[in-house]
């Protein structure tokens, strides 16, 4: 069995003609937050993941297994809800809609695709009602699903945020961290 524990975000520096040849793994958002998890590769093959805690993989990233061969990660499609506003609003009213769904569903901490036309989440019947309630349509479909890695996680290849908290305001509720190295609260 192969075995990767680097990454190589979004293939950086790799030349096209590598990554067009290499293997490929298609997998959902869970599955890509994990840290250690094995994947069928394109190929029949199957690779044993093993990367940092707290690594989460979007599509396009490259894995590098240890004997040096390349695997593209591929954002499998899974249910979503998609999310657009009213088409029969003006097209500044359809945006401040969309803004203030993501507002309240930040808020809930939910993970959340941002697109200009529409937001994705994970189904959830409670938020489906919330959102139809705010004048919103919203529909299941199968699509990949590549939410928001947050303001301090460095675009998803992080586990979070700065936790010294070094950047002036309270958010006002604690922090679970589930990872083993130390912080200085």
């Amino acid at each position: 069995m192969l075995q990767a524990s680097k990454l190589i975000a979004q293939g950086k520096g790799l030349a096209p003609v590598l990554l067009k040849r290499a293997p490929s793994t298609e997998l959902d958002w869970d599955l890509r937050q994990k840290s250690r998890f094995e994947a069928s590769l394109s190929d029949g093959r199957t690779l044993a993941v093993f990367l940092p805690r707290g690594t989460q993989l979007r599509g396009g990233d490259v894995l590098v297994t240890a004997d040096g061969e390349l695997v593209r990660v591929v954002a499998a499609p899974q249910v979503v809800m998609r999310i657009t506003a009213c088409p029969d609003h003006p097209a500044a009213d359809q945006a401040f809609d969309l803004m203030r769904a993501a507002y309240h569903l930040g808020n809930r901490h939910v993970p959340i695709e941002l697109r200009p036309d529409h937001l994705k989440i994970e189904p959830d019947h409670v938020l489906g009602d919330m959102l139809r309630a705010m004048h919103l349509t919203v529909v299941e479909v199968s699509e990949a699903f590549e939410p928001e890695g947050g303001a301090y996680g460095g675009g998803g290849h992080g586990h979070g945020h700065d936790h010294g908290h070094g950047h002036g305001h309270d958010h006002g509720h604690g922090h679970h961290h589930d990872h083993d190295h130390p912080h200085a609260h």
